[in-house]
């Protein structure tokens, strides 16, 4: 349970954390280090439940007679020549994919067979399937088990609240215009309220933070141009990763970052190539692509990004033209390092003897095999056991050693 969580907003901006506020503050600026070049974790959270089968579609199998106004050919479907299919909605993902930075893993989620969207968005972000009550998220612990002591932008979350991944001990920012970043304290900066903690701490050991923290002035902020030729969409989402990518080039410390994107939960009116879950994905794989294009080759060997869902669709679509809650689901992984051009994990098929209680994809992945092997080559976190609570679980090889 919380004792206490410091809460800073002005402008869209918020940070957190369960300390009491003053000897936070002293904290976090006595473990601030000269910012520079990280490795950099990215998560976006799917929220409503994406449907993998629409996202990837197996070629085998009677999925027609399940979905007569839902599924796609062959001819729509864009070649993974993996016995898949790519929704073409996520065409901006699939150079990605050829040139085997992109890696799918299908027919993965939690092993809880909960169906609902709070209880299921609160265990993958907590880590902890069927475990209600616990204080801190997946990602906040991560942070507490890089090793090392970060900036003030060692977590942030592009999103108006603190998701629930970075609750925890570990400071964490939630920022929704990085031009508004700014402490409430009559106009005063944020520079201005750590040095009301201790004029002779951050005298000694925060200048290069504030000094990286100047980088991100609303004007400098106001000015930024993707390179590359990249084009964000106009969206929540696209702004988003738009944001972090500048954090990324502004050696700030970044290490954790989170963004999300909603809409996902079609229950009505599902379309095919077009429709809800085309718009989302187009959003989605747009938004990417632009991300990562951005990024260059200058800065891509030092990103990692992951997408996340609480749970996928029913196999068969519903009376009304789209799809209920089901279980397994796919995610999206992109980086230099990922064995690409590859749909990983165990998928099983779409016969009725191996659906999940009569109705959905099975989880055949625990969610957590895939964040732990992310988290640990990546940001080389050790400890599994800590990261996941209570998880003995393998992980599921993703990355290149």
């Amino acid at each position: 349970m919380f004792t206490r969580r410091l809460f800073l907003k002005a402008g869209g901006v918020a940070l957190f954390t369960l300390g009491a506020g003053p000897q936070f503050l002293t904290r976090a600026a006595l473990a601030a280090q000269p910012p520079g070049r990280r490795k950099v974790l990215v998560t976006i959270f799917q929220r409503g439940a994406m449907d993998g089968l629409m996202a990837v579609t197996p070629l085998s199998g009677d999925l027609r007679a399940l979905r007569p106004r839902l599924v796609m050919g062959a001819k729509e479907l864009l070649d993974l020549g993996a016995e898949f299919g790519l929704h073409p909605a996520f065409g901006p993902l699939l150079p990605l994919w050829k040139e085997k930075r992109l890696g799918i893993v299908h027919a993965v989620g939690s092993p809880d067979s909960t169906r609902s969207h709070f209880d299921a968005q609160d265990y993958m972000e907590t880590g902890t399937p069927g475990r209600k009550g616990t204080p801190s998220g997946w990602l906040n612990r991560a942070v507490g088990l890089l090793g090392h002591e970060g900036t003030p932008f060692q977590a942030v979350s592009m999103t108006a609240a603190l998701p629930r991944s970075l609750y925890g001990d570990e400071p964490a920012l939630a920022v929704t215009d990085l031009a508004d970043f700014k402490a409430p304290a009559a106009g005063q900066s944020f520079e201005a309220l750590y040095k009301q903690t201790s004029q002779k701490v951050l005298h000694d050991t925060a200048d290069d933070t504030f000094q990286a923290m100047q980088m991100l002035t609303p004007e400098k902020v106001a000015r930024y141009r993707p390179a590359n030729g990249a084009e964000y969409p106009a969206t929540p989402l696209g702004q988003a990763l738009r944001q972090i990518a500048l954090l990324v080039k502004s050696d700030v410390g970044l290490e954790v970052a989170f963004a999300e994107s909603g809409g996902w939960d079609t229950h009505v009116q599902q379309g095919t190539v077009n429709g809800s879950f085309a718009r989302q994905a187009r959003d989605l794989a747009g938004s990417i692509h632009a991300f990562w294009t951005d990024l260059g080759t200058g800065y891509q060997d030092d990103v990692l990004l992951t997408t996340m869902t609480e749970f996928g669709r029913t196999v068969r679509e519903n009376g009304s033209g789209g799809t209920d809650h089901g279980h397994g689901s796919c995610l999206f992984v992109l980086g230099n390092q990922v064995e690409g051009g590859r749909v990983h994990g165990d998928f099983p098929g779409l016969a009725s003897g191996m659906l999940y209680e009569g109705r959905d994809l099975p989880v055949t992945t625990d969610f957590r095999a895939v964040f732990c092997e992310l988290a640990g080559k990546h940001l080389g976190i050790k400890d599994d056991g800590r990261l996941f609570p209570g998880w003995a679980g393998k992980r599921l090889p993703l990355l290149r050693a």
